[in-house]
């Protein structure tokens, strides 16, 4: 930039053709002109250095903007929503207080029960039947939430978009961390939910098996009373 300066003043100046008497008076005005030109060249540098300066706290501002509005979602609501759900009825749900001595009270394992043994089977029938619909619910209820969580996706997707700086952006994706974390607890809630389902299930199968096992073994195994030879006639009270 500076040399084409240079070469443009020396061009204007010498298509003057100035006289020899005039020599001293040209060469100080070519001087100043260089002069002038160096100044300009200065200050062109100083004003591109402040553009510089001002687009670098222009960008250093921006990126230290936060998002204005940051999107959570309702974990802790929608977990103990599910947690309690899958109660009801005689249904050995996982979030139950005394979820092992009711198991244990239902499920009793091998033994002989001189209890009728229909109402024994209605009560481990009815306990799986009811955790399997608790599981069920849960099924549903997070089937329902997918509908809210569709609008949290919406709302991510356009702060992601609208992020202009480094801060805004890092907290639209800390935003979608947040949200894959809710996500796979609720995935792990309804997992808990359904295993609690299959083991109830399987425990009313081998308490079956085991009160069978155990009425069978008593029946063969069974000692009368010894006899005392005494003779009863008839007429006797």
């Amino acid at each position: 930039m500076r040399k084409c300066v240079t070469i443009i003043a020396l061009l204007v100046l010498a298509g003057q053709n100035p006289s020899r008497v005039q020599a001293g008076a040209f060469a100080t005005e070519v001087t100043q002109i260089l002069n002038h030109a160096q100044l300009i060249m200065q200050y062109i540098r100083q004003g591109t250095q402040l553009t510089n300066e001002v687009n670098m706290y222009a960008r250093m501002l921006r990126n230290s903007q936060p998002l204005s509005v940051q999107t959570f979602g309702s974990i802790t609501n929608d977990l103990n929503a599910l947690a309690t759900i899958v109660q009801g009825g005689q249904a050995l749900a996982y979030s139950l207080g005394n979820l092992d001595e009711l198991f244990r009270q239902t499920y009793p394992g091998y033994g002989y029960n001189s209890g009728a043994y229909y109402v024994q089977y209605q009560n481990w029938s009815q306990t799986s039947l009811d955790t399997t619909l608790g599981t069920l619910r849960a099924a549903g209820l997070q089937g329902q939430q997918l509908q809210s969580e569709q609008s949290i996706l919406n709302s991510l997707k356009a702060s992601l978009q609208n992020s202009g700086g480094q801060q805004e952006t890092l907290q639209a994706l800390g935003d979608v961390s947040e949200q894959q974390v809710e996500q796979l607890m609720k995935l792990r809630e309804l997992m808990i939910a359904d295993m609690s389902s299959k083991q109830a299930y399987q425990a009313t199968l081998l308490q079956q098996q085991a009160s069978s096992e155990a009425a069978t073994e008593r029946f063969f195994s069974y000692t009368p009373a010894p006899n005392d030879n005494q003779v009863f006639h008839a007429g006797w009270n």
